[in-house]
């Protein structure tokens, strides 16, 4: 789920960045990768110095799932490694658009859309109050259910 944490192993490097196996789903038939281009070449001054940051091959390291597709097989896992999301993932809600916090002490819920008639599906992060204001009124129960999923008390 995104913003869950795991710990990945180090399969292979690529210009882009890695793929790696999330530790315990090694035979769960999906494809994980970490794309160390995108979030780290705005902090590096050359190719040398970015290849540096990637991890070695073999070793295990923690990360935070950031996105699961599941349009067509495998599922495609992308992982960060962002000192900050390893602390807290921030997204924005995809009904308000503000920032919401991901995983443990976070308000986001991570909601699947599937359909009944075919394979895939898709991925939306709303607050809790989001997606209780967009279900009707009178289902007062849904709306009551949408902001307490999740919490213990």
């Amino acid at each position: 789920m995104p913003g869950q944490t795991v710990q990945a192993r180090i399969l292979s490097h690529h210009p882009w960045g890695v793929l790696v196996e999330i530790v315990g789903y090694e035979n769960a038939g999906l494809s994980a990768s970490i794309d160390m281009i995108q979030r780290f070449s705005q902090t590096t001054s050359s190719h040398d110095e970015l290849l540096a940051l990637f991890p070695p091959i073999g070793s295990q390291i923690n990360a935070v799932i950031e996105q699961i597709h599941r349009w067509h097989p495998p599922v495609s896992v992308r992982l960060t490694i962002r000192p900050a999301d390893l602390e807290s993932l921030v997204r924005s809600c995809d009904f308000c658009g503000e920032a919401i916090t991901l995983g443990l002490g976070g308000d986001a819920l991570v909601l699947d859309s599937r359909s009944s008639d075919g394979p895939g599906s898709h991925t939306i992060i709303s607050h809790r109050h989001c997606l209780a204001e967009r279900i009707r009124p009178e289902n007062s129960g849904e709306r009551a259910r949408a902001l307490k999923i999740g919490k213990m008390c």
